[in-house]
């Protein structure tokens, strides 16, 4: 045997051993066995489930061999080094292969992972890695526990106990949000899974209710704002209810709300084609994806229409949906990349996307440029009116957000001929004296989305003479646009819907390149809409329409 093998052996010994103080200690015994096993009913990504059977890990645009994985070597923080230490694949492997392969495959890399890190609290203990690992670690037990080798089972056992113990008490050192909630779902799973945990469970469950008090909004969605986070807040409180049902105990109330109102939210910011509208950053992500989850994780509820705090209105009408955000960015204590789209919107014509924003990459490792993904982030980016070419809030160099839209009012109405919105906000008070106000009509037959954008004068600054703006909206990939002779207006076709006839009165329509990113994070080439004038300190009024053909 060589020395290393060796090496690895006496680790894998040490860890089935438990340390000296867990063993003198009665609170810390080594947990024989799980008490139950929770069931992922969500269905993974076979292709990524078929690769790591080939032997390579994919995320995003990046690969790794997983002959060249050195756990001890992954760089901490890095998007696809975190999705390896974390073992969401697990449920990509399974969709791929059966237990007796792909256990093979799983419990490969986690022998290797508790040789890199099952002895030392590290960057791989991080508070939200480890409660995504203990997610997961329970959920495909039978593929990372099915081996005969009693040394390499203790092994892992006893680390998910020392896992489970130190995040106890660091769960709540975790960023809030998003990553603290997992982190604490993770405490609540190994209490109620770990044998002898269940004693544990009312101060895991209160640090897991305080953690998300304090990152959701009493509708559901994140501080964040984020839709990609809003998945896997879904997803995470998904498994959490499976393991409260493999152990047979019962979901508090307050549990189940949270998730239920989490997926409404998620509900809420899907377009016709059931993928995301794209918001801070993000993308549509796969609407296979996001059916699988939504179908697996166990939870139902309607889309939340009109949110005040997640900060997204839902307009639909017989397959014509409009997404609106309606609320200041997300501050960046929760969102450390948000963007200046207040009061910009996406529409669809049943599974046809038509208007959208250009969206960002995502969460997932991206070959866009830096300087291409910060100019995403701006307003010009949304479909959105922008103001002398400025951000409605300001993007700093450091990534943060600075001063703008800090009130957004919003009214609603519905009758029985329509639904109508009116959304402000001051994001141009303070340098021009003026507020953005949108109106938006949607007929109840679908047919109109009718819109007009006022600037209209409050507070002390005035401009002296005149500044531009521009109205963009931004087509979807694959959607044409032809003007019409008058200069104000278009003909809108696509594939999958009927054509839609834009007019605009009050200003010139122009028609400019633009992009859009796909779910996979990759750009594609489109056009804009953009309606371009000029205001003075008076203000401006600018109406428009987009209707169906037929």
């Amino acid at each position: 045997m060589s020395a290393s093998a060796e090496r690895q052996k006496a680790i894998v010994g040490k860890l089935a051993r438990g340390s000296l103080l867990s063993r003198i200690a009665g609170h810390g015994r080594r947990p024989l066995r799980l008490t139950a096993v929770p069931r992922d009913h969500v269905e993974g990504d076979r292709a990524r489930g078929d690769a790591l059977l080939a032997g390579r890990f994919i995320l995003g645009d990046q690969s790794l061999s997983l002959a060249d994985l050195d756990f001890g070597q992954l760089e901490p923080g890095d998007a696809l080094a975190d999705s390896i230490e974390e073992f969401s694949w697990l449920r990509d492997l399974a969709a791929a292969s059966g237990r007796d392969r792909g256990a093979r495959v799983a419990e490969a890399l986690t022998g290797r992972w508790l040789v890199a890190h099952g002895t030392k609290v590290d960057s791989a203990w991080r508070p939200d890695l480890w409660g995504t690992r203990i997610l997961f670690w329970t959920a495909y037990a039978p593929y990372v526990l099915s081996s005969r080798d009693q040394g390499y089972r203790s092994a892992l056992l006893n680390t998910l106990a020392r896992g489970a113990r130190h995040l106890a008490t660091t769960a709540d050192k975790a960023p809030p949000g998003l990553k603290r909630i997992t982190a604490w779902s993770g405490v609540v799973t190994a209490s109620l899974i770990l044998q002898g945990g269940l004693p544990r469970i009312a101060r895991a469950e209160s640090g897991l209710m305080r953690a998300l008090a304090a990152a959701q909004f009493e509708d559901g969605g994140l501080m964040s704002r984020c839709p990609h986070e809003q998945v896997l807040l879904v997803d995470r409180l998904g498994l959490l209810r499976a393991a409260y049902f493999a152990a047979k105990q019962e979901l508090p109330d307050g549990l189940e709300s949270a998730a239920a109102a989490a997926l409404a939210a998620l509900h809420g910011v899907t377009m016709g084609d059931g993928a995301l509208s794209s918001w801070q950053g993000g993308n549509p992500w796969h609407a296979a994806r996001l059916a699988a989850l939504i179908e697996g994780c166990g939870l139902r509820a309607r889309p939340l229409r009109q949110a005040r705090g997640w900060g997204y209105q839902r307009l639909s009408a017989l397959g014509t949906i409009v997404v609106v955000d309606s609320a200041p960015p997300p501050p960046s204590a929760m969102a450390a990349r948000g963007c200046a789209s207040t009061l910009a919107l996406e529409l669809s014509d049943g599974p046809q996307r038509l208007i959208v924003n250009c969206g960002g990459p995502g969460p997932l490792p991206s070959a866009l440029p830096a300087e291409l993904v910060e100019a995403l982030r701006s307003t010009a980016a949304h479909s959105v009116l922008t103001l002398d070419d400025a951000n409605s809030t300001a993007i700093l160099a450091d990534g943060g957000m600075g001063k703008g839209v800090e009130d957004v009012h919003v009214e609603r109405h519905e009758d029985n001929d329509s639904s109508r919105l009116v959304v402000a906000h001051d994001g141009y008070v303070r340098g021009y004296g003026l507020v953005h106000e949108r109106s938006l009509r949607l007929g109840n037959d679908g047919k109109e989305v009718s819109g007009q954008d006022k600037l209209v004068p409050k507070g002390r600054k005035k401009i002296r003479e005149v500044a531009p703006y521009a109205i963009r909206f931004h087509l979807a990939p694959g959607v044409e646009a032809v003007p019409t002779a008058d200069g104000m207006g278009a003909l809108i076709r696509s594939r999958g819907a009927p054509p839609w006839n834009f007019r605009c009165r009050g200003a010139m329509l122009t028609i400019e390149e633009s992009l859009a990113i796909d779910g996979s994070g990759h750009p594609h080439a489109t056009i804009q809409l953009v309606i371009v004038g000029e205001t003075s300190a008076l203000g401006t009024s600018v109406a428009w329409q987009f209707r169906r053909s037929s």
